[in-house]
């Protein structure tokens, strides 16, 4: 009797999984591939290259991108849409590292503080 009623309760519990915060790795992959897909479509609207789509999203599957990429395009042709949508926002640039400033143009910026200086004490 009880080894029926565990029987019938470890389907039940393992259903609970999701609710436990666990995931399902299909549903992962099912959500990577159809975001990858969203970003391939949208570099093609805004006609972008490919190879800058990938350098954009580094972390998104890069045959996803492709196939959305591939689709849009299609969808594009088929319905005569020439004109890209323009992004109205640039992406950020990663920082680089501040450069020092060259000896010439730190040379050249105190010349011209001096000077400034001197025409203030004149006046």
């Amino acid at each position: 009797m009880y080894l029926r009623l565990h029987l019938l309760l470890i389907p039940l519990a393992l259903a609970a999984c999701e609710q436990l915060g666990l995931e399902d790795q299909a549903k992962i992959a099912a959500n990577r591939e159809a975001e990858g897909k969203a970003i391939g479509s949208a570099c093609r609207q805004t006609a972008r290259p490919l190879e800058e789509c990938y350098a954009l999203s580094p972390k998104a599957q890069k045959a996803a991108i492709f196939a959305g990429w591939r689709d849009m395009d299609a969808y594009m042709r088929e319905n005569k849409i020439e004109d890209a949508v323009i992004p109205k926002a640039e992406p950020k640039a990663e920082p680089k590292a501040a450069e020092a400033p060259s000896a010439e143009s730190k040379g050249s910026s105190e010349k011209g503080a001096n000077s400034k200086t001197k025409a203030a004490a004149k006046h």
